[in-house]
């Protein structure tokens, strides 16, 4: 399985597996320290959720504590790239 970030906005990001949207990834505070939430975009049996989601909504201290849960999701971040183009992987 792999995870991709699709960057829409500062601190927000669809969350991809296998290039289909499954959940999002959000920066939860506007102060810090921030929390990270990934979660799934449907409520799917415990059974049929994708690895590692052992629950609908898992936080995180940090957005790389988060992308190394996935498996070492990569981000990527610059002033000049536009939001619709940058796929992280």
């Amino acid at each position: 399985m792999t995870y991709s970030l699709f960057q829409l906005a500062p601190g927000a990001y669809d969350l991809l597996l296998n290039g289909e949207v499954v959940g999002s990834v959000v920066r939860s505070s506007s102060y810090q320290p921030y929390t990270w939430t990934a979660e799934l975009l449907e409520d799917l049996a415990p059974a049929r959720r994708p690895a590692p989601f052992t629950e609908i909504e898992h936080i995180f201290a940090s957005l790389e504590e988060l992308c190394d849960w996935l498996g070492n999701v990569q981000t990527e971040t610059g002033r000049d790239a536009d939001p619709h183009s940058q796929i992280v992987q």
